[in-house]
């Protein structure tokens, strides 16, 4: 008679885990650590998991971070810090739930009359133009092709994005966030229709915000002038230029802070925003926390412009050497006519 063996349950063996106490942690984990365990603390509920390899608050936040950090894969990440590819992607959807769950106590639009005060306030505290609460733009972030509708992803630069609306206030802490649309989608168009441009049309506030040349001016949107023709025109474009970057730094600091944005995004189409809004979150608990910003600089050449203003004085010049050259052989034809 042939004889078995009893098996009992397979022993769980847990992958050793690295210390993350090290001189490059702001690096890998884009927080002190202080932070990082402040921000476990608030974010993140009571873990209910009590098994010997179970993650701490702590840890699940590094994994989150680390995966935000770090344009790579989610393998790698596990490898780093010593678990398995699926609990990353356990701990990383999770973690991303929690953190936008507390979106509207992070990035908040000054609706009521105080608070636009206190933004209008605070805006001359720092910047000279008046009446406004803040500045608006839109960035590409880069993702990978969908295989349906992909087309409507293609942006003029022919890559797939997703077109990010935000507006920003005078301590370059993001006030409002729309993320989920196409990147073939007009700025103008997200504009009109989002809860903030809704907002301001409707308000009896002379708040007011401002915007590029992509924009339709409005008393609540102020764009440049075209063509400034007096001195006046001129000194309102250097300082509506000089104030209006202020959105383009928040959004060099969030990208370079957390470099998953700088590259194609590689989760589920349906999953971006959430990301794109929870980096957009955790960039405004940095700034609450004096958080350094001592990452490298990288060349955002999705968003970069196009020269149109340089290519259309080109055309321009182009166009009136030919007209000139039009008159001059128009008169020696003229002239062999006689």
């Amino acid at each position: 008679m042939a004889a078995f063996m009893q098996l009992g349950p397979r022993r769980k063996v847990y992958q050793p885990r690295r210390d993350q106490a090290s001189p490059s942690y702001h690096a890998e984990f884009r927080f002190m650590e202080e932070n990082v365990t402040w921000m476990a603390e608030h974010f993140l509920f009571e873990n209910s998991e009590t098994r010997g390899g179970a993650l701490s608050n702590k840890q699940r936040m590094e994994v989150f971070l680390r995966y935000i950090g770090d344009p790579g894969f989610q393998v790698g990440v596990g490898k780093d810090m010593g678990i398995h590819q699926c609990t990353v992607s356990r701990t990383f959807a999770n973690v991303l739930e929690q953190v936008v769950e507390k979106a509207s106590i992070w990035i908040q639009f000054p609706t009521d009359p105080d608070d636009i005060q206190k933004a209008k306030d605070s805006w001359l505290e720092k910047c000279n133009f008046p009446c406004a609460i803040g500045a608006l733009d839109c960035t590409h972030i880069l993702i990978q092709k969908p295989g349906h509708h992909g087309d409507e992803y293609v942006c003029r630069k022919g890559v797939p994005t997703l077109n990010v609306q935000a507006t920003c206030d005078a301590g370059e802490r993001f006030t409002s966030v729309s993320a989920e649309w196409p990147g073939s989608v007009h700025d103008s168009r997200i504009w009109k229709n989002s809860p903030v441009g809704r907002f301001m049309s409707n308000s009896r506030s002379d708040a007011l915000l401002l915007g590029d040349e992509g924009y339709g001016i409005a008393p609540w949107l102020m764009t440049p002038f075209k063509d400034p023709a007096t001195p006046e025109q001129r000194s309102y474009n250097k300082v509506h230029k000089k104030e209006r970057v202020i959105i383009e730094r928040c959004f060099g600091q969030v990208k370079r802070r957390f470099p998953i944005l700088q590259g194609r995004v590689r989760v589920q189409l349906e999953k971006i925003p959430k990301v794109i809004l929870a980096c957009f979150i955790l960039h405004n608990v940095s700034k609450y926390l004096q958080d350094p910003e001592d990452f490298p600089e990288f060349r955002d050449w999705v968003n970069e412009d196009d020269d149109d203003d340089e290519n259309e004085d080109n055309q321009n010049r182009i166009r009136r050497r030919g007209q000139d050259r039009q008159r001059e052989i128009a008169a020696i034809l003229h002239d062999l006519q006689d």
